[in-house]
């Protein structure tokens, strides 16, 4: 069956780094864009960033994470990923990785979460001192 398992959340300093995994199977990854969300305590989930599946490559950041935040992925081992740096205290959330078919994710697209069908269980981002 469909699955997405993330990995690599924890507990980080306020400037410090973290890379997250989300390994899936079950689907032809090659074929879905794959979507990164977070939510907040009392917050809505909200789309962080997302990358397509077509061979640009093509991105969309949310501008909270812009200039901080990496996606990734590697089509051979099914996995996307999330280099996360210089984090802030207001990073801190649960974090989803999510898999949608037939998405361009650019500038001109903001990710919704009723867009993707697939998601993982989440990882725990803490930034804290």
């Amino acid at each position: 069956q469909v699955q997405l398992v993330e990995s690599g959340g924890g507990l980080v300093q306020p400037g410090g780094s973290l890379r997250l995994s989300c390994v899936a199977s079950g689907f032809a990854f090659d074929y879905y864009a794959i979507g990164w969300f977070r939510q907040a305590p009392g917050k809505e989930r909200e789309g962080v960033t997302c990358i397509s599946s077509t061979n640009d490559g093509a991105t969309y950041y949310a501008d909270s994470v812009k200039g901080r935040f990496t996606i990734s992925r590697d089509n051979a081992k099914s996995t996307a990923y999330l280099q996360m740096n210089s984090l802030k205290l207001e990073d801190t959330a649960v974090y989803y990785c999510a898999a949608g078919e037939s998405l361009y994710c650019d500038g001109g697209y903001s990710p919704e979460t009723a867009d993707f069908g697939s998601w993982g269980q989440g990882t725990q981002v803490t930034v804290s001192s």
